[in-house]
């Protein structure tokens, strides 16, 4: 990865090495300038923290966690997200940030003053979304929480107390938690997808569930291959009944 400190190298694809081994990476680190040098997840030196994203949502996210592919991909998802936040009549004042990695969405969204409750299945990841919000100021307050989303996605009752929703899931898609969000009374939904596979998956349970899909927008953030970033925005139709969802065909 590289971050604005220096590169930050995760080694992978390797057995146990040794402590001489482990001394000459660290050697080879200084020799390289490197900020952070890792096996497996594993720190053997970090010289700098290596930080990623810029002005509130700068952090320092563990070795090999999930980060968007580019710099300007981020910056780029993340204004289409604000901007879903900045319009309608209704003031968005809480949000829950789900599958938020380490949080560059949760951190811009609580620097403009809105409360966020952000979940994310890998504890480092949280670690470092909380570390950042902490070393920061002026934001509003963030409630953190790791958590299988996959297994326990957030219900009725969490959901039903929130303004808004916006979700980032791996390329399996959210099937789980769409289905839960489908249910709510949530009036605005972001969907942020790598896969426009599953996020068609995921937008026809909202659809079902009484969502009006008022756009799509493309992000071509994964340079020299087929794959594109999308955002999609949702609001709760009024004129429909929540709860009606797509069953799993059989």
């Amino acid at each position: 990865t590289a971050t604005a400190t220096g590169l930050d190298i995760d080694i992978r694809g390797h057995g146990p090495v040794s402590e001489g081994v482990r001394g000459v990476l660290t050697r080879l680190a200084g020799e390289l300038d490197l900020a952070r040098l890792s096996l497996h997840g594993d720190v053997v030196v970090e010289r700098r923290p290596p930080a990623v994203g810029e002005g509130p949502a700068r952090r320092v996210p563990p070795s090999g966690g999930f980060l968007q592919a580019t710099q300007a991909g981020e910056a780029t998802l993340t204004a289409l997200v604000l901007g879903a936040m900045d319009e309608g009549k209704a003031r968005v004042r809480r949000v829950a940030d789900l599958f938020c990695g380490s949080g560059p969405f949760a951190l811009t969204l609580a620097a403009g003053g809105r409360e966020v409750h952000a979940v994310e299945g890998e504890a480092a990841a949280i670690t470092a979304l909380t570390r950042a919000y902490r070393a920061g100021a002026g934001f509003a307050r963030i409630t953190a929480e790791a958590r299988d989303l996959f297994r326990r996605p957030l219900l009725g009752p969490e959901l039903d107390a929130l303004d808004a929703v916006v979700f980032d899931p791996p390329r399996a898609g959210a099937e789980a938690q769409v289905r839960r969000i489908a249910e709510s009374k949530v009036p605005l939904v972001v969907g942020v997808a790598c896969d426009p596979g599953t996020f068609t998956r995921d937008a026809a349970t909202l659809i079902a569930g009484g969502y009006r899909l008022e756009r799509v927008t493309p992000v071509d953030q994964f340079a020299w291959s087929a794959h594109v970033e999308l955002v999609g925005v949702f609001r709760k139709d009024a004129r429909k009944p929540a709860g009606r969802t797509l069953r799993r065909p059989r």
